[in-house]
């Protein structure tokens, strides 16, 4: 038997869908009266059901939202921790920490949170390396390596620990929220946690663009080939990132680089916007795109950095009207595409073989992993 220890953020990945940069603090308040739902439950539910030891499996757990109801839910036993907060009070980094520190005391071998970076800085920041943690993603800023791929390759890498598997570092990112916020993504090392040894369902970890003068260029004919295709009366929904970017500054146009912006006609009529912008967007404006760009180092195209794009919104628009781009290099790093948008369904639709513009009349077929 395998002593492990659940810790859910209740409200960790609620900015998302609202358009926020993250859920710390006081933002929190702003997601609830933008009509933010909680993210952490579907996430926890799914990695629970996924996991094959459970009769392997002694979970320990805080009260109610923090843990509690999703073992109860699933009729799984557990042990209660001393310590905890109130289960309908509203939860802090405090408790994080606190329930970390209950569970290594309490002799748990492993300990899995559903959250995001600021999640990972806490449990760093309760217990370090001296136990080792599965990282389910479930924040709006999901950066750090530490993480798994998706709830389902949580639950992958837990059953490899009960099996055995042994034990590495990986990193934890500081992300710094203001910069966030103000369209800005600076990261720092903040440290390391141990997780079992699975590779193949961590995701690496974010990289960052290099603006080397050829990579400039490339950006800039991967641009030149969208603009000339964009059709008049066709709404476009741009995702984050620089290259993303580059088609703005082709345009002649402003564009938020971590936000998702609309373009109709070769001007940008909405920035930053959120899932319910969007949709209001849809409803007058039918013929839409999506256009997006993976995240460097881990080749997300959904569900990292790009959340107000919800199942919701890309079954809307359709996954036939997903244009992907990407500089050579970018392709070339990343090697495969990866979607994790919480909807299994969804996700395996978005799964297969699909062409990503690399260049002027240069494309390449790249394949799309359900995590």
């Amino acid at each position: 038997m395998k002593t492990i220890g659940l810790i859910v953020n209740p409200i960790a990945g609620m900015g998302g869908s609202v358009g926020l940069k993250g859920t710390d603090g006081e933002m929190i308040a702003q997601a609830r009266r933008l009509g933010a739902q909680p993210v952490t439950p579907q996430r926890a539910a799914t990695f629970l059901a996924e996991i094959s030891h459970q009769s392997d499996i002694a979970w320990l757990a805080p009260p109610g939202k923090m843990g509690a109801d999703f073992l109860t839910a699933l009729s799984l036993p557990f042990t209660l921790i001393d310590g905890s907060p109130d289960p309908e009070g509203e939860t802090s980094a405090n408790d994080t920490r606190r329930a970390a520190i209950a569970m290594v005391q309490a002799g748990a071998d492993l300990l899995v949170f559903v959250g995001g970076d600021g999640t990972a800085r806490d449990i760093h920041d309760a217990i370090g390396v001296e136990k080792p943690v599965v990282a389910v993603p479930a924040g709006v800023k999901v950066f750090s390596s530490v993480f798994a791929l998706s709830a389902r390759a949580a639950a992958a890498m837990v059953d490899a620990f009960v099996e055995g598997t042994d034990l590495t570092e990986v990193e934890v990112l500081d992300i710094d929220e203001d910069a966030f916020r103000a369209n800005r993504l600076a990261a720092q090392h903040y440290g390391f946690l141990l997780t079992p040894n699975v590779q193949s369902r961590l995701q690496p970890g974010k990289e960052g663009s290099r603006m080397t003068p050829d990579e400039a260029d490339n950006k800039r004919d991967v641009a030149e080939a969208i603009v000339e295709q964009m059709e008049s009366g066709e709404l476009y929904l741009l995702g984050p990132g620089t290259t993303v970017q580059a088609i703005a500054e082709a345009l002649g146009i402003a564009k938020t680089l971590l936000g998702i912006d609309a373009v109709l006609d070769g001007k940008v009529i909405a920035q930053d916007l959120n899932e319910q912008q969007i949709l209001a967007l849809l409803d007058e404006h039918p013929h839409s795109t999506i256009v997006v760009t993976p995240l460097g180092g881990n080749g997300f195209i959904f569900g990292r950095g790009n959340k107000p794009f919800t199942p919701a919104v890309i079954r809307r628009v359709g996954p036939d009207r997903i244009t992907i781009i990407a500089t050579e290099r970018k392709a070339l790093q990343i090697g495969v595409l990866r979607v994790d948008t919480g909807d299994t369904a969804l996700d395996a639709t978005l799964a297969g073989y699909r062409q990503v513009i690399i260049g002027y009349d240069l494309a390449r077929a790249m394949k799309v992993q359900a995590t």
